[in-house]
């Protein structure tokens, strides 16, 4: 599993912005937007990476892992 798979990555429809628009909390907000939701996840998905990257050169701790941890069920109760 890489590092980027443990973190909740976010895409909903923005009625003010009339696109999707992707985030990955705890990591990174807003950064990506589009028409195609399956692309704005993938483009999401690749700003995470390079962003996770990014911060293990520079030698600083990842943030905590926000997957696994019941977020969905805490949303939907």
């Amino acid at each position: 599993m890489n590092d980027a798979a443990r973190y909740i990555k976010i895409v909903e429809w923005s009625d003010e912005d009339q696109c999707f628009v992707g985030q990955c909390p705890g990591v990174i907000g807003p950064c990506c937007h589009g028409a195609n939701e399956a692309e704005v996840y993938a483009e999401l998905c690749e700003i995470v990476d390079e962003w996770l990257d990014t911060l293990k050169k520079d030698g600083k701790p990842l943030p905590p892992p926000t997957a696994g941890q019941g977020l969905a069920e805490k949303i939907a109760g």
